[in-house]
C-alpha cells in the first residue's frame, strides 16, 4: 500500500474514460488494521458502519502525519508548519467539493458532523421563519434533522409539518406532495434512512418543494459512503454528511450549501476566522466559507476526510455500490429464512441497513450474544424513536454495511442468531 509522504497529497477524480480495477472487498479488508482483531476469541465481524466506519490505513496515516510533520494552525500563520497545514486542510475541501459536485469552493463548510450542519441551518436560515410559516420533514428523520427544527418552531412560532412513512418504511412522493403549501418555508429530509436504509426519492421531492417556494436541506449522513452525490443533479439548497460514516475521522463534517442563500444567512457562531474586522461598535465578516467556521478548525480531520474521499475514488463507487447491493439482497434473503426473525422496513429501494427484531429476545440482548461471538451490531432506537413508535417496537438490531463486508460476514452473523436462539430457547 502507499504510504502517506509516497503518495500525491490530492488525487483528481478519475475520468469517464478511465479503466477502474474491479472493486475487491477481500483486498479492500486489508487496508483495514481494525479488522485484523479478535473479539471473544472469534475474528471481528464488523457490521456497525451505519453508527460509524472503520478507518482505512490511508487515513489513519493522513491523520498522523499533520501531527507528526505539519501541526500548526491552520489560516493565520506566515511559517512554513502553518503554510503546509493551510495547504492540506484547504485541499481537503477541495475533495470534498469534487466529491459532492458542488459548482463552487466557497460552498463547503466544514464543521464537525451531521448534526452541526443541520444546527446550523436551523438556526441562520431559521431567523427568517415566523409565525404561520411551516417546516416540513419525514417521519424517517434522525433526531438531529427532528429537534433542531423543533428548536427553530419554539422560538419563532412556525410549525412542524411530517410526512408519515408506510408500513414498508417508505415515504410516499404523493404524500409528500400533499402536505407542501405556500406557508411551507423549509423542507428537510434524509437522503437515506439511518434506521431502516430506505432511500428516498430526493430529486422528486427537491423539485416539488422548490415548486411550493420552499428551501431543501438534505440529511446525507448514511447516503455519502453508499450512493454516488451531486448536489447540482438534486438540485437542493443545502446537504450535509459526516465524515466518520465515510470511513474518516470522527469530529468532522460538512455543509453543502447553495451560495446565494449562504451569502444572506447571519453567522452561526462568532470567534477567530469568521471576522473580517472588529471593533467595539462593529464587526464585519469574513467571505464564504469562512463566514460560518468560527474558531480553529478540526485540521486533521479535515485531511483525514480528504484523504477517505482520494481513497474511495481510488477504489471506484460504482464497484463499492454494486458488492454492497450484493451482500445487502444475500442479508435479506438469509434473514428472511430465520424462524422468528421479522425486518423492519421493507422499502424496494435501500442500501446498506436492515433493522430486525426477533421474537425469542430483546435487541439488547441480541446484540450482547453477538458479541460474544465476534459480531457488532448496533440496538436501540438508533436516534430515531418516532421510527420505533410508527412500527410498535422499543428497539431494533440494526447491521450495516461497509465496503469491507462479505457473505462471509453475513454467515458469521447467522450463527450468532442460532446461537441468540438456543440461548433463549
Amino acid at each position: 500500500m502507499t504510504s502517506n509522504e509516497d503518495r500525491a497529497p490530492f488525487v483528481t477524480r478519475p475520468s469517464a474514460t478511465q479503466t477502474l480495477p474491479l472493486f475487491s472487498a477481500k483486498h479492500a479488508r486489508e487496508d483495514f488494521p481494525a479488522l485484523a482483531q479478535q473479539i471473544n476469541g472469534q475474528p471481528l465481524t464488523y457490521l456497525d458502519s451505519g453508527a460509524t466506519a472503520l478507518k482505512p490505513q490511508r487515513v489513519i496515516d493522513a491523520v498522523a502525519a499533520i501531527y507528526a510533520r505539519d501541526c500548526a494552525n491552520v489560516h493565520r500563520g506566515v511559517h512554513t508548519l502553518s503554510q503546509r497545514a493551510t495547504a492540506a486542510f484547504e485541499g481537503a475541501r477541495d475533495n470534498v467539493q469534487r466529491f459532492l459536485g458542488a459548482g463552487s469552493r466557497q460552498e463547503i463548510i466544514l464543521l464537525r458532523g451531521t448534526t452541526e450542519a443541520v444546527n446550523l441551518v436551523a438556526s441562520s436560515y431559521g431567523s427568517t421563519l415566523g409565525p404561520g410559516d411551516e417546516v416540513l420533514i419525514t417521519g424517517l428523520e434522525h433526531h438531529s434533522n427532528i429537534v433542531p427544527w423543533q428548536l427553530v418552531c419554539e422560538r419563532t412560532g412556525a410549525k412542524l409539518v411530517v410526512v408519515p412513512i408506510t408500513d414498508s418504511g417508505e415515504v410516499l412522493l404523493e404524500d409528500f406532495r400533499a402536505r407542501l403549501t405556500e406557508r411551507t418555508k423549509v423542507t428537510a429530509f434524509a437522503h437515506v434512512s439511518n434506521a431502516l436504509g430506505t432511500v428516498l426519492p430526493v430529486e422528486e421531492m427537491t423539485r416539488a418543494a422548490h415548486d411550493a417556494g420552499a428551501v431543501v436541506l438534505i440529511d446525507g449522513a448514511q447516503s455519502a459512503p453508499h450512493i454516488a452525490v451531486d448536489v447540482s443533479e438534486i438540485g437542493c439548497d443545502f446537504y450535509a454528511f459526516s465524515g466518520h460514516k465515510l470511513y474518516g475521522p470522527t469530529g468532522i463534517g460538512v455543509l453543502y450549501g447553495r451560495r446565494a442563500l449562504l451569502e444572506a444567512m447571519p453567522p452561526y457562531q462568532g470567534g477567530g476566522d469568521m471576522i473580517d474586522r472588529v471593533t467595539f461598535e462593529q464587526t464585519t465578516y469574513n467571505d464564504l466559507p469562512y463566514k460560518f467556521e468560527a474558531g480553529t478548525p478540526n485540521i486533521t480531520g479535515a485531511v483525514g476526510l480528504g484523504a477517505a474521499i482520494e481513497y474511495l475514488e481510488e477504489l471506484g463507487p460504482t464497484g463499492i455500490e454494486a458488492h454492497e447491493r450484493a451482500v445487502l439482497e444475500y442479508a435479506t434473503d438469509a434473514l428472511a429464512d430465520i424462524q422468528g426473525v421479522h425486518v423492519i422496513g421493507e422499502a424496494p429501494s435501500k442500501v446498506a441497513v436492515i433493522s430486525f427484531v426477533m421474537d425469542a429476545a430483546h435487541a439488547n440482548d441480541i446484540g450482547e450474544i453477538l458479541d460474544q461471538h465476534g459480531v457488532a451490531i448496533r440496538t436501540g432506537h438508533h436516534c430515531a424513536q418516532p421510527v420505533m413508535d410508527r412500527f410498535g417496537v422499543p428497539a431494533t438490531a440494526r447491521l450495516s454495511l461497509g465496503l469491507y463486508n462479505t457473505r462471509d460476514d453475513i454467515d458469521a452473523l447467522l450463527r450468532g442468531l442460532h446461537a441468540v436462539k438456543k440461548f433463549f430457547a
